[in-house]
């Protein structure tokens, strides 16, 4: 079942990064990048009270667990909004009916200006560039982050003595609330400085000391909650601004693989990053160990982010 959901969402999301390129320079592509996956908190600003309030009610409802109803209910959504993309989204700017003859080609001039910077390498050379490796390491250290917290953070705050699945969906939402914001500043901040490295590094930092602080202070709901919200505002904020980097060199053909192997490499910190964290768990008998992984894994994403050359990225 998780190769099959693997399966199914495998192409969108490196597919909208690359489309975001045919349409936004690269200084304006962090705030683009930023606001379709602020979608990712908002989400769990929504999904978190929503999933509790499933789970406690329609458990037992037409003899269904209430996890299936949960499949359910919240998969269908995802279903009606995958028509409307299909039927509403244009390919490129030349295919926009809504742009006129003269926007179009003011945007295009854009656009096309900067993909002459870039270069467009085989597929080949793509797949085993020492750049484009790096790239799948850093995001597949903050991934680790992302699902580590993504997971995990009901079963922390349950935790720290909240037991009602209702309530504990409703603090849920508190840290994915405020990493929207989080992310829309940070991010406003990195296209107008145009500058992208630290603004990716320093959150991922913040990520890691806000996933340290979460268990030391596991016997407080309000300072884990702090905590808890600190490392979701980390995680979040680097996701985005981290396409940024790779999105400014690769250009083309080079551009879709070179996304694509990004994206895979990374997502199998989807697959690695529960079960690790639930081993450690179960190991130690403690979440300690799981959050010092994760936060050691923010570290060095932070860090290989930092180590790619300005100029290449800054733009």
């Amino acid at each position: 079942m998780r190769f099959l959901l693997g399966l199914a969402e495998a192409g969108f999301f490196p597919g909208i990064i690359l489309y975001l390129t045919y349409w936004y320079p690269s200084h304006r592509r962090g705030r683009m990048t930023t606001w379709f996956m602020t979608a990712i908190a908002l989400s769990g600003v929504i999904g978190g009270p929503v999933s509790g309030y499933i789970l406690k009610n329609f458990n037992g409802m037409n003899g269904w667990h209430g996890w299936q109803w949960l499949f359910l209910l919240e998969g269908i959504p995802s279903i009606i909004v995958g028509v409307l993309v299909f039927a509403m989204l244009d390919d490129r700017i030349a295919n926009a009916k809504w742009l006129t003859k003269e926007e179009q080609q003011l945007l295009e001039r854009h656009v096309s200006a900067e993909e002459a910077t870039k270069h467009d390498m085989p597929v080949r050379q793509v797949l085993t560039n020492g750049r484009v490796l790096m790239f799948s390491l850093t995001y597949f250290s903050f991934v680790m982050g992302l699902y580590g917290v993504s997971f995990w953070l009901p079963t922390i705050i349950k935790a720290t003595g909240v037991t009602d699945a209702f309530m504990i969906g409703l603090l849920s939402a508190i840290p994915f609330a405020a990493a929207v914001v989080a992310m829309v500043l940070v991010a406003r901040s990195a296209d107008r400085k145009r500058e992208r490295r630290w603004h990716i590094a320093l959150p991922a930092f913040a990520g890691a000391v806000g996933l340290v602080l979460s268990v030391v202070w596991a016997h407080n709901t309000v300072l884990a909650m702090a905590a808890l919200t600190l490392a979701t505002m980390g995680i979040l904020t680097t996701l985005p601004l981290f396409w940024s980097l790779p999105t400014a060199i690769l250009a083309g053909t080079g551009a879709a693989a070179g996304i694509a192997m990004i994206n895979s490499i990374g997502n199998l910190a989807g697959f690695l990053s529960p079960y690790a964290v639930g081993w450690l768990k179960q190991v130690t008998q403690a979440n300690d160990s799981g959050m010092f992984m994760l936060a050691a894994f923010m570290v060095l994403g932070g860090l290989l982010a930092v180590s790619v050359p300005g100029r290449m990225v800054n733009k």
